[in-house]
């Protein structure tokens, strides 16, 4: 047999590897969160853009949550403006939540329903202003014992969660940006993970994708090697062991909280890898860190 065959046949093995998480998958709600080099590096956005669209035509619904930081980080240098970051939050006052807001819903989100429709999608731009859709109030945080006033930053109290279904059902794929509207009409600007989890809680989703700059939850600080699988128990042992801290706290708690408000899978990956996102669903070892209720496999063969 030559390699040319060999190398055909394998691809062959590839695709019957996906066939049981494609019949699991179909029909189901994956929400992912863009963020990080994968918005940077131009070779990893066309590869994030073909997973998602490939999703969609495989017969999933995607939905797509996306950040801006660099893209604000730009905007921001070029009006003068300096940003001042409390633990981990970007002080957002008037001046600042206009330019967040001009970026991330004028220019990155429309970016990204652009390239999604060049690859073949057909992908509708959103954000939490359109029909109410991400209500929110003044987030606080606390320094030392003390309140402290972030500006324009936002608290999610209500996900109304009708028309990001109704579009993702049907041939569409929702893209949309973190930017949130109080009672009195105020723009908010949010954090994009906390979206995302709290629109794949919204939707039921079965699976919340976060796209990091990280390989996963490494098994301890000065390892190279990560956790695969982990179940919220163990996630806890981790945080209070310390191997789990700094800015991945928020995002595991992130996966936790959407995990008990009924996502069934949550992931951590590294979006620095092309095709991260096909190479974590349809592989049975998959290459982030998935956080679940349980070990539970989706068909006999799937390692967790």
């Amino acid at each position: 047999m030559s390699d040319q065959m060999q190398s055909i046949i394998k691809k062959a093995g590839i695709l019957i590897e996906a066939l049981p998480y494609i019949q699991r998958l179909y029909g189901k709600t994956v929400v992912i969160k863009y963020g990080g080099n994968a918005m940077i590096n131009d070779e990893l956005k066309h590869s994030v853009m073909e997973d998602i669209t490939l999703l969609k035509y495989i017969g999933m619904n995607p939905v797509v949550v996306h950040g801006g930081g660099p893209d604000i980080n730009h905007a921001l240098s070029k009006f003068n403006v300096t940003s001042q970051f409390i633990n981990g939050l970007r002080v957002t006052d008037e001046e600042t939540m206009r330019v967040v807001q001009m970026v991330l819903v004028g220019k990155t989100n429309k970016e990204i329903v652009s390239m999604l429709n060049l690859k073949g999608g057909k992908a509708i731009g959103l954000s939490g202003l359109d029909g109410n859709l991400i209500e929110c109030e003044q987030y606080t945080t606390e320094i030392d014992g003390k309140k402290c006033d972030l500006g324009y930053v936002g608290k999610i109290t209500n996900i109304n969660a009708k028309v990001i279904d109704i579009i993702a059902k049907d041939e569409y794929i929702p893209v949309i940006a973190p930017v949130g509207v109080g009672k009195d009409g105020q723009s908010y600007n949010i954090n994009a993970d906390t979206v995302a989890g709290e629109i794949a809680a919204a939707l039921k989703a079965e699976k919340l994708m976060l796209l990091t700059d990280v390989e996963g939850i490494k098994k301890s600080k000065d390892s190279n090697e990560i956790y695969s699988v982990l179940t919220i128990a163990e996630v806890y042992e981790l945080i209070e062991k310390k191997v789990i801290g700094g800015g991945m706290i928020p995002k595991v708690k992130g996966c936790i909280e959407a995990l008990e408000k009924g996502v069934n899978r949550t992931h951590i990956l590294d979006g620095r890898i092309p095709h991260c996102i096909l190479l974590e669903i349809f592989t049975n070892k998959g290459i982030g860190t998935m956080i679940a209720k349980a070990r539970v496999p989706y068909h006999r063969t799937e390692e967790l």
